[in-house]
């Protein structure tokens, strides 16, 4: 699935990034590079109004395309062109909250997704690496006193000495 993402929209959207931030643009890319991550076989083209020519830090990670509407385009105009330009829809959503960026995707059949759904998403807390194991872990098995006293003679430990004292 390919994405299709208004950036300054989604920003706008978003708990963690202020669209005043001098580095907003960097900020989202990295959430959403983690978000592609996680997310295989997908990739996000964002597209950015303004933007600072010659960024030092690189916009474009592995799945994460970054594109900058300078002028005399604004990013809406430049959203609705590559819409337009989509060859399946059904391979493609788009995420914002701009009605005529929607209605342009809509009308294309393209998924609708809203800034505010996809940056509660984007947002969430990278879940933990899963196991091995499958459901609960196995608590240790406990040992009789027969079988203590079974292996403390194996390995010529007395239960009176601590296990350290031969050497």
């Amino acid at each position: 699935m390919h994405y299709i993402i208004d950036g300054h929209n989604l920003i706008g959207r978003c708990r963690t990034i202020r669209l005043g931030d001098a580095d907003d643009e960097a900020q989202l890319v990295r959430y959403l590079h983690r978000w592609v991550l996680r997310n295989h076989r997908h990739r996000i083209t964002v597209i950015f109004d303004g933007g600072v020519y010659g960024h030092p830090q690189s916009l474009e990670p592995p799945g994460v395309r970054s594109i900058f509407a300078y002028s005399p385009q604004d990013a809406d105009t430049r959203l609705i062109k590559l819409i337009k330009q989509v060859e399946e829809p059904r391979q493609y959503r788009v995420v914002t909250s701009d009605r005529s960026v929607a209605a342009a995707a809509k009308a294309r059949k393209i998924e609708v997704i809203s800034a505010e759904l996809f940056a509660s998403q984007l947002e969430q807390p990278t879940p933990p690496k899963r196991t091995h194991q499958r459901g609960r872990p196995q608590p240790e098995p406990k040992l009789s006193k027969a079988e203590v006293d079974r292996w403390l003679k194996e390995f010529g430990v007395s239960e009176d000495e601590p296990p350290n004292s031969k050497q």
